[in-house]
């Protein structure tokens, strides 16, 4: 099953489980913690067609910790690319379409933007694109 989670930019919150709720307008939307979001069934509906909503997808991939990995989580990596010249870097998991495929990859944040991979035997997830962007801003 494909999974979903929404940051909900009014409330500055991540929503969990948004797609069992958008598909059978009956489900619940959970916080990070797993208790049931407060949000009325018209705005299940809504959650990949509205401004309000950041929807991520859930890669199917969980870090070394076993945490699981969406879009727009930042990982840190442990040296295992090895076009990577220092020991920990930080990437944007991102989905990418293009010619030649398409699939989840990271974005290494370094001065060349290279891609990076995701390595779930050394990379763990340290935040996300809208509460640690601090992160990658450096």
């Amino acid at each position: 099953m494909v999974k979903f989670r929404a940051w909900d930019k009014e409330n500055e919150i991540y929503l969990y489980n948004v797609q069992d709720a958008y598909d059978t307008l009956s489900g619940h939307v959970k916080y990070d913690d797993g208790e049931d979001a407060d949000y009325d069934e018209e705005c299940f509906g809504d959650f990949l067609d509205n401004e309000r909503y950041d929807v991520e997808q859930f890669t199917g991939l969980t870090d070394a910790n076993g945490k699981k990995i969406y879009e727009g989580d930042i990982i840190k990596f442990f040296g295992a690319n090895k076009k990577v010249k220092v020991k920990s870097e930080f990437g944007i998991v991102i989905y990418k379409a293009d010619r030649y495929g398409a699939g989840f990859n990271s974005i290494i944040q370094n001065k060349e933007h290279g891609y990076g991979g995701i390595n779930i035997a050394q990379d763990i997830v340290v935040g996300n694109v809208h509460m640690d962007g601090d992160l990658i801003d450096s």
